[in-house]
């Protein structure tokens, strides 16, 4: 009775912690919401830091599960991936909170009695620190020192906040030679001139700032350093600001693969970064799968990711975000092409599309009045551009904040020139208001469960002997993968890092092997696909069998001859 009232109490505890919450977490809040956890739940929950960042922040993994969580299927859930991308970090440690408090329930003790998750909240904390900071500004980078211009000193072009408002925004100028104009749906936006369509520019676009390095640039060396989402080795694009000296250089890119390489039983890699394969998967490109280097997801694979990003979509409504394609260096691709397990990435949410007001069927007698409402409709916008876009939602969901008036300055870098900063602010095109992300927790985590529901599981079906004469017997099995997903990736049978299934025959020593073998790998087996195997074996008596692998779990069994 007083362990049932402990596990009530903590998850009460739990539920009192998230719900006082009121806006996104700093680093000393999400490691206090990753140790109340790990207190609250000592028997599910281990909390380890896996390294420090150069800015002497822990890096955390969480692991999520019952008895041997190493023998069970596991999925690795990564936040943090992009250093603003704060919604990310929101939603691995969302989902941690949200799956531990429904603890008591049958489907969640069921799913941590098959499945182990790893959770890597934030591997970006340096850069995540700059939303908290007196001046915030959008930063990827770590707390390393870089020379991104490449003129031998450091960090000496960073971001001046010119109008004084404690962030950072845009400067527009108005030049003869400026590539933007102003978006004519939303005038507080500028859209870059299409010159195929002859439009003409009006005005410069940068970030907010000065040339304090007199190089022609502005804020292209300052504070953040090594980008942790352009650091991995799967095409690292060397020789550009924020990939590092070369590819796993820093201590959070290392620790991460590190670990993971450890983790043999994880089949899936789920990470929250505006790299999208969820909401719309990846096509198959026969050139690039035949490439010197890899560069394309193997056919079976596309196959399985068109799967789960069906069931992302209709489970977490993102089938309108935007793709965006990985850049090279991304964790995104390394855990498929390096890693070789199936790899997942969402941003978690998106600022819809701008689309025109629904116009209801009108009584006779409210006719007239839809007649005059229907002037002040909104049309659906025809320029793409995600600063209007978002402008127009904000205004709907009764949001004020987010965008800075355009408010004119004299700037020392352009004298006589009509200068003006303002815009969008930082932050908000990628993560949504606070009062939203509960909700977006919730259907991230109906995803994680869903997800883990497909996960493969061997099993021995079909067990048949015979006797052929001489003492001697046939036994024939079916190794059969009951899950919906294949035991392993097609590609991660290319690499040491991924185990495949292992169909082992233990014999007595009154027994001889006269045909089959005791031990053999078997390729990706297929959701519900089974594979048929049979051996002759002389002699009397009982034989075991096991089937099965990291990724899959094993089962063993008796036969008797």
């Amino acid at each position: 009775m007083k362990k049932i009232t402990a596990i009530i109490g903590c998850c009460w505890l739990l539920v009192a912690t998230t719900m006082g919450q009121t806006g996104y977490s700093n680093f000393t809040q999400q490691s206090n919401r990753l140790t109340i956890l790990s207190k609250n739940f000592p028997q599910l929950v281990k909390l380890k830091s896996i390294t420090k960042s150069i800015g002497g922040k822990d890096i955390w993994m969480m692991a999520i599960g019952t008895g041997n969580t190493a023998t069970k299927p596991g999925i690795a859930v990564i936040g943090g991936v992009e250093g603003n991308h704060l919604l990310g970090t929101e939603l691995a440690i969302g989902f941690a909170e949200k799956l531990l408090q429904g603890i008591d329930s049958d489907s969640i003790k069921n799913l941590l009695a098959k499945t182990t998750f790893y959770i890597f909240p934030n591997m970006s904390p340096d850069a995540m620190e700059q939303y908290f900071a007196p001046l915030k500004y959008e930063r990827q980078g770590s707390a390393v020192p870089t020379d991104d211009d490449r003129d031998g000193k450091l960090n000496e072009d960073g971001y001046d906040d010119l109008d004084k408002n404690g962030k950072i925004t845009w400067m527009r100028i108005e030049s003869p030679v400026g590539d933007y104009r102003i978006n004519p749906e939303d005038t507080r936006s500028l859209v870059k001139a299409d010159i195929t369509k002859g439009e003409k520019g009006k005005y410069l676009l940068v970030s907010e700032g000065i040339d304090n390095d007199k190089d022609g640039n502005f804020n292209e060396d300052g504070e953040g350093g090594i980008w942790f989402n352009k650091n991995f080795s799967f095409r690292h694009p060397s020789f550009t600001p924020g990939s590092g000296e070369f590819a796993v250089s820093e201590n959070e890119t290392r620790a991460l693969p590190d670990n993971l390489f450890q983790l043999f039983n994880v089949f899936a890699v789920v990470c929250f970064s505006t790299n999208n394969n969820l909401s719309t998967p990846y096509a198959f490109n026969a050139a690039n799968t035949t490439a010197r280097i890899i560069a394309g997801w193997l056919e079976p694979d596309v196959k399985v990711n068109t799967m789960v990003s069906e069931l992302y979509n209709k489970t977490a409504n993102m089938k309108d975000a935007p793709k965006v394609n990985a850049a090279g260096g991304d964790l995104l691709s390394w855990a498929y092409y390096h890693y070789g397990r199936f790899s997942f990435s969402t941003p978690g949410w998106y600022v819809p599309k701008a689309v025109a007001d629904t116009l209801k069927k009108a009584s006779a007698d409210t006719a007239k009045k839809e007649k005059a409402d229907s002037v002040k409709k909104e049309k659906a916008f025809i320029i793409e551009d995600a600063g209007a876009a978002y402008l127009r939602w904000a205004a709907k969901q009764g949001i004020t904040e987010g965008f800075t008036e355009w408010k004119k300055i004299e700037h020392p870098d352009f004298p006589g020139q009509n200068v003006e900063v303002g815009g969008i602010d930082p932050f908000v095109l990628i993560n949504p208001p606070y009062k939203l992300v509960g909700e977006i927790t919730g259907k991230h985590l109906n995803f994680l469960m869903k997800l883990a529901a497909l996960q493969p599981e061997i099993d021995i079906v079909n067990i048949k002997t015979e006797k052929i004469g001489g003492g001697i017997s046939r036994i024939t099995v079916a190794i059969i993968n009951k899950g919906a997903l294949p035991s392993h990736s097609k590609l991660g049978e290319r690499t040491y890092w991924v185990k495949r299934v292992n169909v082992k025959l233990e014999i007595a020593n009154n027994q001889s092997l006269i045909s089959g073998k005791k031990i053999q790998l078997l390729n990706s087996l297929e959701g519900y696909a089974a594979k048929e195997l049979s051996w002759l074996v002389k002699g009397t008596g009982k034989i075991i069998l096991e089937a099965g692998s990291p990724t899959t779990g094993s089962k063993k069994i008796e036969i008797s001859l």
